[in-house]
């Protein structure tokens, strides 16, 4: 199966409203929301969370959206939804950039991306991957599989594991997070 365009699984999720046209589509942002919130709210587990919430608002206005570049606008909707929770505290200071240095910074994807979303094919780079999902922990590490080498969305991963899908989601997330760590570690050593 070839690699679908966002524009293709945006088309894809507002037709049939599947939410695994969507899950693969946000998957590939899903670092960048991470960055966006992380650095509006100071607080990582509060970060963790809205990027769980912001998904889940897509998948009830995306359907009825005009989007002609779903990055920028994932990073509108992702900026707003900060906002918009920042103003519900109050007791919470936010700290602004100029908006043209932080699009520059939530452009740049393909520096930051996560070890396991980029496309390197090296046998050095599989193994240590490899060796690092092993010392995830059950739960992370099949989901990850799932997930990953598998193509499962995170409705078919809960199904199958028989969890909530916001189980799935943080399972997933949070085994991103380990797998970067240790990847990380080795290249230290």
């Amino acid at each position: 199966m070839k690699k679908l365009s966002d524009e293709e699984l945006l088309e894809l999720f507002q037709e049939k409203l599947e939410t695994e046209y969507l899950g693969e589509l946000y998957s590939r942002y899903m670092h960048l929301v991470y960055g966006v919130c992380l650095k509006y709210y100071k607080d990582v587990e509060r970060a963790k969370d809205a990027v769980i919430e912001i998904y889940e608002k897509l998948q009830t206005d995306l359907p009825y959206q005009q989007v002609k570049n779903f990055k920028s606008w994932l990073y509108v909707v992702t900026k707003n939804h900060c906002l918009m929770e920042l103003r519900k505290n109050k007791s919470r200071k936010i700290v602004l950039t100029s908006n043209d240095e932080e699009l520059s910074v939530f452009m740049e994807n393909e520096a930051e991306l996560h070890p396991i979303d980029r496309e390197d094919n090296s046998k050095a780079t599989a193994k240590a991957l490899e060796d690092c999902i092993e010392r995830l922990k059950a739960e992370q590490r099949q989901s990850i599989r799932l997930f990953y080498f598998e193509n499962k969305s995170y409705r078919e991963i809960a199904d199958e594991l028989k969890a909530e899908i916001k189980k799935i989601k943080s399972l997933i997330q949070n085994g991103k997070r380990n797998l970067k760590i240790c990847l990380e570690t080795k290249n230290e050593q």
